[in-house]
């Protein structure tokens, strides 16, 4: 399985790290945040994954360049598809806990659909792929999520979480089908977009070559109820201020077999 992680905006509102490197790449306890992503989408058996990188892009392709790991197959070429002879030494290794990753240079100023977009030469060969944010993290359960969303037999699938509403706001009727997507949510918003993403290959039937994906290419899901959700009641934190990484080390000192 595939997923693809947004790694590419700017990260403005904790510029004291950012200035120097991507907000993916933030150290929380010893580790980017990146790796934490990773990690979690590892476990319930993607090995394929995409980082789609802009800003500061280097600093990402050069860590991963020297990354030590038996279990990492990085693909260090600067083109945008998974060179044949790779995927051909990826699926011929003995080592069944391998993954393969590759950072890709997506655009400094790409919106997320365009992200997505770029990279349809290698993702419309997925029948389905996740994708998910470089700034959260999540116990999640991808595999709930995905039988859920083949079961479905819709376009998109997008984890609703509980927060403070400065995000997306979703309202979900009995069916599980997204009623309105909201990205200026009103005061009272509470179930919000978490990320955490299932695309079949459709979705390029919706997207424009850049366009925001949230702001433009969910409503139209929307709009043909072809956007569904599960609400996620567990633990989620995104990293958006130096308060969310205190708070985000907090949480994985306490629950540190998890991550």
């Amino acid at each position: 399985m595939l997923a693809v992680i947004f790694a590419g905006g700017l990260g403005t509102r904790i510029s004291t790290e950012t200035l120097v490197k991507p907000k993916p790449m933030i150290s929380i306890k010893n580790k980017p945040i990146l790796i934490y992503i990773i990690n979690h989408l590892r476990k319930f058996g993607v090995n394929k994954i995409i980082i789609s990188g802009g800003y500061k892009y280097n600093y990402i392709f050069n860590y991963f360049l020297n990354y030590k790991s038996n279990n990492l197959f990085f693909d260090n070429t600067l083109k945008k598809n998974f060179l044949k002879k790779n995927l051909d030494l990826f699926n011929k290794s003995k080592n069944k806990k391998k993954y393969l990753l590759k950072v890709i240079n997506t655009g400094l100023n790409s919106q997320t659909g365009g992200r997505i977009f770029y990279l349809k030469n290698i993702l419309e060969n997925e029948p389905f792929f996740f994708a998910t944010y470089g700034d959260g993290l999540s116990n999640v359960n991808l595999r709930k999520n995905l039988n859920f969303f083949l079961k479905s037999k819709k376009t998109c699938f997008v984890t609703a979480v509980k927060s403070p509403p400065r995000f997306g706001e979703i309202s979900i009727d009995k069916k599980n089908i997204v009623k309105s997507f909201d990205e200026k949510p009103s005061s009272n918003a509470s179930w919000i977009n978490g990320g955490f993403f299932i695309l079949n290959k459709r979705i390029f039937d919706y997207l424009k070559k850049d366009e925001n994906f949230e702001k433009q290419t969910l409503p139209k899901l929307v709009k043909k109820k072809d956007l569904v959700s599960l609400k996620h009641y567990g633990f989620w934190q995104c990293l958006d201020t130096p308060r969310d990484k205190i708070t985000l080390e907090k949480i994985i000192k306490n629950e540190k077999n998890k991550f």
